[in-house]
């Protein structure tokens, strides 16, 4: 505990700058994973894919580990362009020693919010900002990220729901169909799933499901 404390009480400029990149890299890595949940693509990307997995009731195919890798991948893609300003414009002149941390903060916020921004419901946004109480901002710096990221997080829930139930519909249509040639047939004890399941497995490999599922996510944003 004394070396540490020792670090910061140094005389030496650089041994200071380096234990506050250490302190924010520490600070960034803990927050990593709500960053990444609420103000990503991320949830909007993995809902979808479980989506897909139930309607095709193959259990657990593809694995968890799976649809959260390519969920994690897709989001990396897609959010590319807002890290790469978040880095240009608060991370490299942070390292650099041009700004401050919260000069940094300020400018890395700035990017993130005009992406959850562009993709949050006016409904959803004004719900938040009526609790807070808080006056109309002239721009969308002057919202707050406690504001912005809730409202961001509830819009992508509805929006990825309507992505799953639309997709939903077509695999609901063949179980009702198998369903009802089974019941015709006296077959009552046999269980439609066990029927519908490879049709519904074909019909996804004959449209390229996994292509038109990406295309659509891709889309979105």
């Amino acid at each position: 505990m004394s070396e540490f404390v020792d670090i910061f009480s140094g005389s030496d400029p650089e041994n200071v700058a380096t234990s506050v990149r250490l302190l924010l890299l520490m600070t960034v890595l803990s927050l990593a994973p709500g960053i990444l949940i609420l103000m990503t693509s991320f949830t909007r990307i993995l809902i979808v894919l479980s989506f897909v997995r139930t309607s095709l009731a193959t259990q657990q195919m593809p694995p968890n580990q799976v649809l959260i890798g390519i969920a994690l991948f897709l989001t990396f893609f897609i959010m590319a362009p807002t890290f790469q300003e978040v880095n240009e414009e608060a991370l490299t002149p942070l390292f650099n020693e041009e700004i401050g941390l919260d000069e940094a903060y300020e400018e890395a916020s700035v990017p993130m919010k005009e992406f959850m921004a562009e993709h949050t419901r006016q409904k959803d946004l004004e719900l938040f900002m009526g609790y807070s109480e808080m006056e109309e901002p002239e721009t969308i710096e002057d919202i707050p990220l406690t504001t912005m990221v809730p409202a961001f997080a509830i819009s992508e829930l509805k929006t990825a729901f309507q992505m799953g139930f639309m997709i939903f519909v077509p695999f609901l249509v063949i179980d009702m169909a198998v369903a009802s040639v089974l019941m015709s047939m006296g077959m009552m004890m046999l269980p439609p799933v066990m029927i519908s399941l490879p049709f519904k497995i074909l019909l996804f490999v004959l449209v390229d499901g996994w292509y038109l599922i990406s295309k659509s996510l891709l889309d979105g944003f």
